[in-house]
């Protein structure tokens, strides 16, 4: 398990993705242990998402402890199900819009690539847990704390997009190197010019102390959602790549949707699904609405 978290840290400062280590093309992680990761970080979200319900006022008719628990531990199992379901339902795709593009990445280096996006994703969803809890205990108003997670999970979901599509131009995108870093001919013709008539150099820089050594190690690694200078996707594989971004959070949305409730009702009783009605985003607004006017 240490080994795992500590990929996981590799993964978040960038060691694990930095041009030394994807030089091959590929991500040296364990998939396997990766997804142990996301499962255990996503439950620990579901407790802190599920705390709303401990503590929620409800109706005298519904009055008992029961289906606090129950919607307490049905969240605690559906976050991290949401997830490997939306993984599920997108991978596809994400293959086949990788090998249209002429992308070098296989299926299971693929695979490993976007369970690693997942786990910079839940890692940061389970960092803003404590905050979701505090707020899910110290309030009673349902539309807040919908919203709330709404925002969570969106912040989340974007910086562990942004972690996917920038690996993907570590490994897959071309190099083009920048005028800026190509020997200027002239200068290196005046240096070399630098004699006397008879062949002795002249020391320009005999005045001049020499510079002190500065150690640079470490000092310009670009974190893991930073672009490397001089690298580029195509125009056509750009588009193609977000396309599938928006495809995958459409389905995520509208994933955790057919997965409620997660954070449950006051004014409902405790059930495991609710009907197949309306979508996410209706949701949302509906939410937005009472919190704002009430209702």
């Amino acid at each position: 398990m240490r080994e795992w978290l500590l990929e996981l840290d590799a993964l978040l400062r960038g060691e694990a993705t930095s041009e030394k280590e994807l030089g091959d093309g590929l991500l040296e992680v364990s998939a396997r242990g990766l997804s142990i990761v996301v499962l255990i970080l996503a439950m620990l979200y579901g407790v802190c998402m599920g705390s709303f319900s401990l503590l929620k006022e409800v109706p005298p008719e519904l009055a008992g402890g029961w289906h606090r628990v129950a919607q307490l531990l049905a969240t605690t199992v559906k976050v991290p199900a949401l997830f490997f379901l939306t993984l599920a339902v997108t991978f596809p795709s994400l293959y086949v819009f990788n090998a249209l593009v002429g992308s070098r990445l296989r299926l299971l280096n693929l695979l490993r690539l976007l369970i690693a996006s997942l786990a910079v994703n839940v890692a940061v969803l389970a960092s803003l847990g404590l905050i979701v809890a505090f707020f899910s205990l110290s309030t009673n108003s349902y539309p807040f704390v919908v919203l709330l997670n709404v925002v969570v999970f969106s912040v989340s979901g974007v910086l562990g997009l942004m972690f996917l599509l920038q690996t993907m131009h570590r490994m897959t995108a071309q190099f083009k190197p920048s005028p800026a870093t190509e020997p200027d001919a002239k200068v290196l013709e005046v240096v070399d010019n630098h004699a006397e008539p008879d062949g002795e150099a002249i020391d320009t820089n005999e005045d001049e102390p020499a510079p002190p050594e500065v150690d640079t190690t470490g000092v310009f690694a670009l974190s893991p959602l930073d672009m490397p200078e001089g690298h580029v996707f195509a125009r056509h594989t750009r588009i193609v790549f977000r396309c599938w971004v928006v495809l995958f959070a459409v389905v995520g949305a509208q994933m955790g949707w057919v997965l409620r409730p997660f954070i449950g009702s006051p004014d409902l009783p405790f059930t495991l699904f609710r009907d197949r009605e309306s979508n996410f985003f209706s949701a949302v607004l509906r939410a937005l609405y009472h919190l704002l006017f009430g209702g």
